[in-house]
């Protein structure tokens, strides 16, 4: 009786995690490509939240500087819809987890182009 009631927590817990990541896409959007779609599904975990990010940093800047950890699947500066520049943070979706764990304990609290770096799960 126990294990299964843990494993409804789990379920619903995955389910809850895909269903905000979907929320999310559509938010930021407005429509959901398939290949985010796919991704949020196949990659959850492995996702970093990258703050502090100076004004000039891209996404290709962003998978350039991350992707000696391991395979960047993609690499997102979040931008203000009206004007474009950058909001000073970031995603980075590795490919797997062990990527993911070595870039927050390697990239956080580094000073990159005069700024302190913030990144986390």
């Amino acid at each position: 009786m126990i294990k299964l009631f843990t494993s409804r927590i789990t379920s619903r817990t995955i389910n809850m995690a895909f269903c905000s990541r979907l929320g999310m896409l559509v938010k930021q959007s407005g429509q959901v490509p398939m290949a985010s779609m796919i991704n949020s599904t196949r990659y959850m975990s492995s996702n970093i939240f990258v703050g502090g990010l100076s004004d000039d940093v891209d996404d290709l800047t962003l998978t350039e500087v991350f992707s000696s950890f391991g395979e960047v699947v993609e690499a997102r500066v979040i931008t203000f819809k009206d004007t474009g520049r950058s909001k000073g943070f970031g995603i980075v979706n590795f490919s797997g987890e062990d990527s993911a764990s070595k870039a927050v304990s390697s990239m956080n609290g580094k000073d990159r182009g005069g700024k302190l770096v913030h990144v986390r799960k």
